[in-house]
């Protein structure tokens, strides 16, 4: 017997999903060309170098001044002079001028600036970077200790403690002589003292006398007892006997400088002074010639040519950084310093400060 079965019903058929391939990530899109010359036509519109006249044309003023320091005239208030002691410190107008260049979008102000900047690099650019290397067969060190020093006997340990072989005072008043030879004498056995300058050594010296750098001028100068220009003597010259031969030292404190409305940078005394001593090292032979002392001002000044012809800051062959000596709070200027002619500058450094309104200056220096 046959049996009959009724077919199943047939399952449906789906058509498969059509299969999309990944969509790739976006490629950025390029900057048109047409953006980049646009952005170019605007840079050398006219207009735009015309931005911040003042901010360009006091650049430009401030690299020519720095550029020229020594054809600004010195006629009127010393001016030039002026400049000149505080030349280092003009570098600080170049951020404050970069800052309003950058703010008023000014290509020309910026483009200005490249000129003070590479000024101040060529003349100070030097100074940035350490030069001092170790060793050197004797210390010097000066220092104008302060007529008004409320504690010279500190003062003179602070400077015994230096080490240095050789120490020159400035500015001792008749009240502290006595005191700087009471606490030197045991660390310095030999020294000599002049008017208002002094030298203590650990080296034999010899030949101390005082040398005229024309402190007293005019017609009542010659009038004056022996005693009384002695008193007032600002500048000696010793030898000091060292295992190499003799070394000559000149120890020396140049008359002040004003700075008042009326007269404007008053130097004449000093100026009268660093001329009279030009021309003292100028006549002087001797092979090894150090000079220190306060001379109330900096080298950069064109009043100082007559000397820096002769003897070289150590500070500047050897020294680290500017060396600022004065004022002793904060100070802005080196008018303390050592200079050499005929020995090898090693190293230079400020000390720290004592109860004088200076700082004390050192060196090392070799044969």
């Amino acid at each position: 017997m046959y049996r009959t079965s009724s077919p199943s019903a047939p399952e449906p058929v789906t058509a498969p999903e059509p299969v999309t391939a990944a969509a790739p990530a976006p490629a950025p899109a390029p900057v048109p060309r047409r953006l980049s010359r646009e952005a170019l036509r605007r840079a050398v519109r006219p207009e735009v170098w015309k931005r911040a006249p003042v901010l360009t044309g006091a650049a430009l003023l401030l690299g020519l001044v720095m550029l020229l320091h020594a054809y600004v005239p010195n006629r009127v208030g010393t001016v030039g002079s002026l400049v000149e002691t505080f030349l280092p410190w003009f570098g600080l107008f170049v951020p404050v001028l970069a800052a309003g260049a950058l703010w008023r979008r000014s290509p020309a102000a910026v483009t200005a600036l490249v000129l003070p900047v590479t000024v101040w690099l060529s003349l100070f650019g030097g100074l940035l970077a350490d030069k001092s290397h170790p060793g050197g067969d004797l210390a010097l060190a000066t220092h104008n200790v302060g007529a008004d020093n409320p504690d010279p006997a500190g003062t003179a340990r602070g400077l015994a403690a230096s080490g240095a072989d050789v120490l020159a005072l400035e500015e001792i008043t008749d009240q502290d002589r006595d005191v700087y030879e009471e606490e030197l004498a045991e660390a310095y056995p030999y020294h000599a003292v002049v008017g208002t300058v002094g030298v203590w050594s650990r080296l034999p010296l010899s030949d101390t006398r005082p040398v005229d750098i024309a402190t007293d001028v005019g017609p009542l100068a010659a009038t004056k007892p022996a005693d009384v220009r002695r008193a007032g003597n600002r500048a000696l010259r010793t030898t000091v006997a060292t295992d190499e031969g003799p070394l000559t030292v000149y120890v020396a404190h140049l008359g002040s400088v004003r700075l008042n409305p009326r007269t404007g940078f008053w130097t004449d005394s000093r100026d009268r002074n660093i001329r009279a001593l030009g021309d003292v090292l100028a006549a002087d032979r001797s092979e090894r010639v150090v000079l220190l002392g306060d001379l109330n001002g900096s080298l950069d000044d064109r009043a100082f040519d007559g000397v820096t012809s002769q003897v070289h800051s150590v500070q500047e062959a050897a020294g680290d950084g500017f060396g600022f000596s004065w004022p002793a709070r904060f100070p802005v200027a080196r008018i303390d310093h050592i200079l050499v002619r005929g020995v090898e500058p090693d190293s230079s450094w400020v000390l720290p400060a004592t109860g004088s309104d200076h700082l004390p200056v050192a060196a090392r220096i070799s044969w």
